[in-house]
């Protein structure tokens, strides 16, 4: 039988929590002995309630504790989970020549928080900043009858073999954006998507191949709302 991971496809199903919540704060889930997936807890989420979660790729060369500031603010006032895996070389599979490891990790991941959270269904996301967020826009079309929003920062390409569901999709990106052009990313990819139906929100800003704090903010809110 042809294995689906290798088009992108997740393993993942949602289940009903059989372990007891981590602590707040930030949590190593255990599932590699280098590089691990990090999930950031907020205080007070009410005990066996849905909760949404937000999965964050790092950029090439990054990691959890480079992004994890970015976002973690947010998570906590607005009570979300978040989730950061890390690729296991310097970058993703995808971008390197294929998936691999890191959708077969992320499934991991997802099965180890699902088994102590109830996962917000209409509020489970994936982001990601550049190769991060070619990342989360590959793998979050081809998973979109798992996945609710998709959110991009100034992501470089889109691979799609498959596309399940229709998830809602942000991309934003700078104008001055010398690394990934937003003249062969952002603007044809949106367009791209837009033509096949899905809801599209392109935030096109006046800024470089970085994450920018106010765009973070709007994409929480995209997220959330």
């Amino acid at each position: 039988m042809f294995d689906l991971s290798l088009m992108g496809r997740l393993s993942f199903t949602h289940a009903s929590p059989t372990k007891s919540p981590l602590q707040p704060g930030r949590n190593f889930l255990g599932i590699a002995e280098e590089r691990d997936a990090v999930l950031y807890v907020p205080t007070g989420l009410e005990p066996n309630a849905a909760v949404p979660l937000l999965v964050m790729f790092h950029g090439a060369g990054g990691s959890a504790e480079k992004v994890l500031p970015f976002l973690e603010e947010h998570a906590e006032r607005n009570k979300f989970l978040l989730l950061v895996p890390q690729s296991m070389y310097v970058t993703w599979d995808i971008v390197i020549g294929g998936n691999g490891p890191d959708i077969q990790r992320l499934g991991q991941a997802l099965t180890e928080v699902a088994s102590r959270y109830l996962i917000d269904q209409e509020h489970f996301g994936f982001a990601g900043f550049s190769d991060g967020g070619s990342y989360s826009l590959s793998t979050g079309i081809t998973n979109g009858d798992l996945v609710s929003h998709v959110i991009v920062f100034s992501g470089g390409f889109m691979s799609v073999f498959m596309q399940e569901g229709a998830p809602k999709v942000f991309i934003s990106h700078g104008l001055v954006d010398e690394q990934l052009p937003i003249e062969t990313s952002a603007r044809p990819h949106a367009a791209k998507l837009k033509a096949a139906g899905y809801d599209v929100e392109l935030v096109e800003f006046n800024g470089n191949h970085s994450i920018q704090p106010p765009i973070v903010a709007l994409a929480v809110e995209f997220f959330l709302k």
